[in-house]
């Protein structure tokens, strides 16, 4: 009897045990998540790329563009692009498309090119642009009207016109500056600017020049006129110039008594 007691108590701590060490097992299994063993999910999350090719182009207003659009994912659904642009050809491979945009006229346009894979979507995003340097910058020689100076500068074959700001210089300084942001066609234009300039003595023989200036977000493109030179001043700034000389004339008339005296001091000393 005294044998059986300590037996009984062996077979109870093994059960115990073993219950114990299930359970053990049932919470680790449990821990581990049921995604970690699911392959379908973790196929389903693994990232993917998607690019557009390039993501920026600037062109000629009516020219055409390609842009291909691909992607890392082996089975893509697509690739789908979003533009309002007009589409042309497309050639296709195993992960990209490539398309083409035609007759591109407006200033800026964005295209989105859309994959999905495997229930997941994403996109990428390219810009294009399309403008027009000046074909010339012309500016016509000063011409006296009415007492003031007519300037007339010709800006030719630009787009976007909006984009545009025109300035005439004389010499170092800025005499008028025009922002044509109002227009807001989607063709080619010319542009003339007229400006009266009332010309003042000192201007003379300064050179006079035109300058086109288009601000493309960030993109400045530049184009000037030949200089022209104003060689006579308004009759509208006479009694100015007037006032100018006659102050000029008493100031030398000034300086010269006085020294015409100094020295007629010198020669009456001993």
């Amino acid at each position: 009897m005294r044998f059986l007691l300590p037996l009984s108590l062996l077979v109870l701590l093994a059960a115990a045990y073993q219950e114990g060490g299930s359970a053990r097992r049932r919470r680790a299994v449990w821990a581990q998540g049921p995604g970690d063993n699911s392959p379908v999910s973790s196929e389903t999350e693994a990232p993917f790329w998607v690019r557009i090719s390039p993501t920026f182009k600037a062109v000629q207003p009516g020219s055409s563009v390609w842009l291909n659009c691909s992607s890392s994912c082996p089975l893509p659904e697509g690739p789908r692009l979003h533009t309002g642009l007009q589409r042309g050809k497309t050639l296709k491979g195993s992960n990209w498309v490539s398309f083409q945009l035609l007759d591109v006229r407006a200033w800026s346009s964005d295209v989105h090119c859309y994959v999905t894979c495997a229930g997941i979507t994403q996109g990428a995003t390219a810009r294009i642009n399309a403008y027009k340097p000046p074909h010339s910058v012309i500016l016509e020689p000063p011409v006296l009207e009415d007492g003031k100076y007519t300037l007339r500068c010709h800006v030719t074959h630009v787009f976007p016109v909006g984009f545009l700001v025109v300035t005439l210089r004389h010499g170092g300084r800025v005499i008028y500056s025009e922002n044509l942001k109002r227009f807001t066609g989607l063709d080619l234009a010319n542009v003339t600017l007229t400006y009266e300039y009332l010309a003042r003595p000192c201007d003379l023989w300064q050179p006079v020049t035109c300058h086109a200036r288009l601000n493309l977000d960030g993109l400045v493109v530049r184009s000037s006129s030949a200089p022209m030179t104003i060689f006579a001043w308004s009759p509208a700034s006479n009694p100015l110039a007037s006032t100018s000389i006659a102050a000029l004339v008493g100031i030398l008339l000034i300086v010269g008594a006085a020294y015409l005296r100094k020295y007629l001091l010198m020669q009456s000393r001993p």
